[in-house]
């Protein structure tokens, strides 16, 4: 639960850096942003987003102590254990963040002031740069790209111990709850990492700009978005609450009729 609270503010911190302003924009018919504001826009967002997916790895690593090591739970991912860890998430988005934005914003622009985005991106940024100096960003770039990769692989192989242990699990019912557990988690994970690394590091001779904003939208707004709906349908109320409100929708022939007045 400790690091489900810290994911659901990480979601929300990061959802909100880029929605609430692109919605502002197209309420007043507009997309200007200032200077600043671009450079709070970019340093947030990479803020959160380095922390989710930090502390993604870190709930990998506890599902696989809980899962296959549950003995020795309690001495490996004690309250300190887990404080310090979660803290460690949020720390690495801040460094991170900071490292991006200054180096970013240290780099000329001169090819004008339009981004073909809906928020301030870093791959859009580069682009109005008139100076080689964006490479050593581009390099940056590059290398935090195999840095989330390797910590994708360190969950697919906490995944693949997990599996293993999961499939050991002689009732058929605690295979399912094991598996109901940890998938939703996997799906989030491959979404934002695939669509994140694909945004970023993709050959310049297949961009496009609708390509480029149904990218952002994948990495960007939905993953924060279904993450309290992924982790909620553990609740079993919910479940209920939800089946009921469909079979309402879908199958109720009480509702009230419908009249046109013309």
């Amino acid at each position: 639960m400790y690091f489900l609270l810290n994911l659901s503010l990480l979601d929300l911190g990061f959802i909100s850096t880029t929605l609430p302003k692109s919605m502002a924009n197209s309420l007043w018919n507009t997309r200007a942003i200032s200077y600043g504001g671009c450079a709070a826009q970019i340093f947030f967002f990479l803020f959160f987003i380095v922390g989710e997916y930090c502390l993604l790895t870190v709930m990998s690593y506890d599902r696989y102590v809980a899962i296959c090591k549950p003995l020795h739970y309690g001495t490996l991912l004690g309250s300190r254990a887990c404080v310090r860890m979660a803290a460690a998430a949020w720390g690495s988005g801040f460094l991170y963040a900071l490292l991006h934005t200054a180096n970013t914003f240290s780099v000329p622009l001169c090819q004008g002031n339009a981004l073909d985005q809906f928020f301030c991106e870093i791959p859009q940024i580069l682009k109005l740069s008139c100076s080689d100096t964006y490479l050593r960003e581009v390099w940056l770039i590059v290398v935090s790209a195999f840095l989330f990769l390797g910590c994708f692989v360190f969950i697919m192989l906490s995944y693949v111990q997990i599996f293993r242990a999961v499939l050991r699990i002689p009732s058929e019912q605690g295979r399912h709850k094991a598996f109901s557990t940890c998938l939703p988690h996997l799906v989030v994970v491959s979404l934002l990492t695939s669509t994140g690394i694909f945004a970023y590091v993709k050959p310049p001779s297949i961009s496009s700009p609708s390509l480029d904003l149904v990218l952002a939208v994948l990495y960007s707004v939905v993953p924060p978005a279904v993450n309290p709906l992924i982790y909620s349908m553990r609740n079993q109320e919910l479940k209920n609450a939800i089946r009921k409100v469909v079979a309402w929708m879908f199958f109720n022939t009480d509702k009230l009729p419908i009249s046109v007045h013309k």
